[in-house]
């Protein structure tokens, strides 16, 4: 109760000072409401600020969440991807290439991106849309992270950036549900890489990188070509293609583990 914000009370902070950087720490209230200002001066209407962060409060398992992160890859790229380059995750996405054979083409003669990658990150990140998408909201995530103080300005933005996704119509805020960090679907992207790097690829006016495998996949490829991405050169650990590969995951753990995937796809 202690950190609730009304919509009247949202309203009157929004408009009562001009737009500037949101202070973290402190009073959760006061700070939601700079973010109510920033939001708007980002081109957010009113009604959906009002609608994403009324009521909104701190979640603490997120935070918790955050601060184990750094243990995530303590493991060899042996060990890691034993656990994740497995068999039946290797059958299911072959299968998914032969029915989706008319699709990939289309989006690697896009993006020269290999189709064999792009399943590999489907997989990887949610099991093709067939895994945990995340339940929990956005919006409240984000807050919570942009509200402590240890990388602020990132997801200060992410907040904006997820507010935005609403405002165009893209996902209503009933369904903008995701991960400990805030990303969202079959890809798992976070709201500044979906603003970005979304694409209509099925064409029906909104990029849905809940449902849509069309989007999903489109707007997979597009953040790697945008990025640098070289078509046609190899991938393999030591190539420029490995090193745009950062875009989706720092880790090189992880996107050694992506390039065998890929490569098992192939065989």
């Amino acid at each position: 109760m202690l950190f609730r914000c009304s919509a009247a009370l949202l309203l009157t902070l929004a408009f009562a000072a001009p737009a500037q950087a949101a202070k973290c720490g402190g009073d959760f209230n006061t700070f939601i409401a700079a973010m109510a200002r920033e939001a708007q001066a980002a081109g957010v209407s009113p009604a959906v600020v009002n609608q994403a962060l009324s009521g909104i409060t701190p979640d603490q398992t997120v935070l918790d969440f955050d601060r184990r992160q750094r243990y995530t890859f303590k493991k060899s790229f042996e060990e890691y991807a034993r656990t994740r380059v497995i068999p039946a995750r290797i059958k299911r996405a072959k299968s998914l290439m032969v029915r989706h054979a008319a699709l990939l083409q289309r989006v690697e003669a896009r993006s020269g991106v290999p189709k064999e990658l792009l399943m590999a990150i489907w997989t990887l990140e949610s099991d093709n849309g067939g895994g945990d998408l995340g339940k929990m909201s956005v919006v409240r995530t984000l807050a919570t992270l942009a509200h402590d103080c240890r990388r602020t300005e990132l997801f200060q933005g992410e907040l904006i950036a997820a507010m935005q996704i609403v405002q165009r119509g893209d996902l209503p805020l009933s369904e903008l549900k995701g991960a400990f960090a805030g990303e969202i679907g079959q890809t798992q992207f976070l709201p500044s890489s979906y603003i970005k790097y979304g694409v209509d690829f099925d064409g029906n006016g909104h990029v849905d990188l809940r449902r849509s495998v069309p989007d999903v996949l489109a707007s997979t490829a597009n953040l790697l070509k945008v990025n640098g991405w070289q078509a046609g050169q190899p991938f393999g650990e030591g190539t420029a293609n490995f090193q745009v590969m950062r875009e989706w995951n720092r880790s090189e753990i992880y996107r050694k583990t992506m390039v065998l995937f890929a490569e098992k796809l192939m065989e």
